[in-house]
C-alpha cells in the first residue's frame, strides 16, 4: 500500500513555518511514501522563488504543484526548467517553460513509482488549453510506468473540479482541488477507485481572507481601488489529505482530511 499526503496551498512565511514544523512528524507517523504540496502562494502569497522551493523540498515535500500564480516571481522561469519536481499546470500552451507532470520514486523504495499531474481549470481562471483534453494523453504516458497517478486540479469552480473527478474516475488514483484556500468536507472514494476532494484547503493563517490581511481585502471590496495585499499571521494551520493507494491497481483505498495547528 502506498501512502500519500497532499498539502493545500502554502501561503507565505506562515505556511512555510508550519510545514517545516509539522511535516517531518507527519511523514514519520504515517510512513508516507510521497508528499505533494501546492506552493504557488509560498512567496508572500504570490508565486514561488527558487530559494523557497528548495526550502519546501528540504521540509520533506517531493513534488511542488502550482497554478495561476506560478509566474509571479520572475526568477522562477529558469529554475522550473531545470527542476522537474516543480510543476506548472500541464495545460499551459506549448512552448511554455517547465512541465506539468512527473514520475518520482517512493521515499521507501526506488522501485515504487508515483505519477503526479498538475492541471488548471478554465472557469473564472485564465484562458489555457482544455484540461480535459490535455490530461488523458498524460495519464496514458504515466501508466506505462506506474498505476499510481495523483492529480492536483487548480481550479475555481466546484462544478469543474467534480466533473474532472468523474471524468477521470478509475483512470487516476486521486484528484484533489486546490486554489480556493478553503478545505471542503466532501472527501470520498468514487466508484472506480479514485479518491476526491473539492479543495485541500490552505497551509497558512486562518485568521485572514484566504491568507491575506482582512483589512486590505475589505478595503479593496469597499473602494475598488488598487490595494497591496499582505499575508496575515494568526491561527496558522496545515490542511490537506492522506491517501492510501493499492500500488498494483492504482486504486485508492482510503482518503482522510488533515488539519493541523501550531
Amino acid at each position: 500500500m502506498i501512502r500519500v499526503a497532499m498539502i493545500g496551498d502554502i501561503v507565505g512565511r506562515p505556511g512555510r513555518r508550519i510545514l517545516q514544523e509539522k511535516l517531518p512528524r507527519l511523514i514519520e507517523e504515517h510512513s508516507l511514501d510521497v508528499v505533494i504540496a501546492n506552493g504557488e502562494n509560498a512567496a508572500g502569497g504570490f508565486g514561488i522563488t527558487p530559494e523557497i522551493a528548495e526550502d519546501i523540498f528540504q521540509c520533506g515535500v517531493d513534488v511542488i504543484t502550482s497554478g495561476n500564480h506560478i509566474w509571479d516571481q520572475k526568477k522562477i522561469e529558469p529554475y522550473i526548467d531545470r527542476q522537474p519536481r516543480l510543476l506548472r499546470p500541464a495545460n499551459y500552451p506549448k512552448g511554455c517553460s517547465g512541465r506539468g507532470e512527473v514520475i518520482i520514486p517512493s521515499k521507501k523504495s526506488p522501485d515504487i513509482k508515483i505519477g503526479v499531474i498538475n492541471l488548471s481549470g478554465r472557469i473564472f481562471m485564465g484562458s489555457l488549453d482544455c484540461p480535459f483534453q490535455t490530461v488523458v494523453p498524460l495519464i496514458e504516458k504515466l501508466r506505462a510506468e506506474t498505476r499510481v497517478i495523483i492529480v492536483d486540479f487548480h481550479a475555481e469552480a466546484t462544478s469543474e473540479k467534480m466533473a474532472m473527478a468523474w471524468y477521470l474516475d478509475g483512470r487516476v488514483s486521486a484528484l484533489a482541488g486546490t486554489h480556493t484556500h478553503v478545505q471542503t468536507a466532501d472527501e470520498r472514494l468514487l466508484p472506480g477507485g479514485t479518491a476526491y476532494i473539492t479543495d485541500l484547503g490552505m497551509t497558512g493563517p486562518m485568521d485572514s481572507v484566504i491568507g491575506m490581511k482582512g483589512d486590505r481585502v475589505i478595503s479593496k471590496f469597499l473602494t475598488a481601488m488598487p490595494t497591496r495585499f499582505e499575508v496575515a499571521s494568526g491561527n496558522i494551520q496545515l490542511h490537506g489529505i492522506l491517501l492510501e493507494v493499492d500500488e498494483e491497481e492504482g486504486k485508492a483505498q482510503r482518503v482522510a482530511r488533515i488539519k493541523l495547528k501550531f
